[in-house]
């Protein structure tokens, strides 16, 4: 459970913006960096626009926000990867995360894992994130759903377990890790191209009741452009 030198780099707050990839009047995608604490709470239920961070909201609010997507984390590292794969810098939030997080396995992380962050807040590890048209679109690069998919380094969602302010530069670090091996990682293929891998999710009790439902009643693999079988990401939550 190490997890010395591990840090949010950024916090990165959402700039509404018009959406002319969904039938949504603005996307919530467009995250920069703010300076001093931010405010951390549980946002209640999904179906608000509401989300864990002060001063930010989702639009799609069917797909988004909510208790299992209160706060949306990515690895810089992993951005890192991005950046040389596609050939341009990456700022910060760019991805629409929360938290631009540095030295820690986002992707590697356990279901249930719960990070404290600065001296009050601490966070759980619900889900994966699933790309969406708006992602796509925001970052203008066709194919890029199945591109993203394909790499399996989706980042996490997380709940607030305990309240309080966050900054740019807060030590993070692990502080309880369940007794299971279902990572982020492994819950995005199970969820969407690997859904033989669902059956091996039922020990992760900290996963959202949609993807519960799914282990329970595996929805029947569609083809993806390319006619590899899969699950429709639209299924789950994006």
């Amino acid at each position: 459970m190490d997890s010395s030198g591990t840090s949010v780099l950024s916090v990165n707050i959402g700039r509404p913006r018009p959406n002319p990839w969904k039938r949504l009047g603005a996307t919530g995608i467009d995250k920069r960096p703010v300076g001093g604490p931010v405010a951390v709470s549980a946002p209640g239920p999904k179906g608000t626009g509401a989300v864990g961070l002060a001063g930010d909201r989702v639009y799609d609010v069917k797909h988004h926000g909510g208790t299992d997507q209160a706060v949306y984390a990515y690895a810089r590292e992993d951005l890192d990867g991005w950046e040389a794969e596609l050939g341009g810098p990456l700022a910060n939030g760019v991805f629409g995360e929360n938290l631009t997080t540095l030295g820690l396995d986002v992707n590697g992380a356990l279901i249930g894992e719960r990070w404290r962050i600065g001296p009050d807040v601490v966070l759980e590890v619900s889900c994966s994130r699933i790309p969406c048209g708006t992602f796509q679109g925001w970052l203008e690069r066709d194919g890029w759903i199945k591109r993203f998919t394909r790499a399996a380094l989706p980042g996490a969602y997380l709940r607030v377990i305990e309240p309080g302010e966050i900054r740019s530069g807060d030590p993070l670090e692990i502080v309880h890790r369940p007794a299971h091996e279902v990572t982020v990682a492994m819950q995005f293929r199970a969820a969407t191209l690997e859904p033989e891998l669902l059956p091996l999710l039922a020990g992760a009790d900290a996963l959202p009741d949609e993807i519960k439902e799914m282990i329970r009643r595996p929805v029947r693999a569609p083809r993806t452009p390319d006619g590899a079988p899969g699950h429709d990401p639209s299924a789950v939550m994006y």
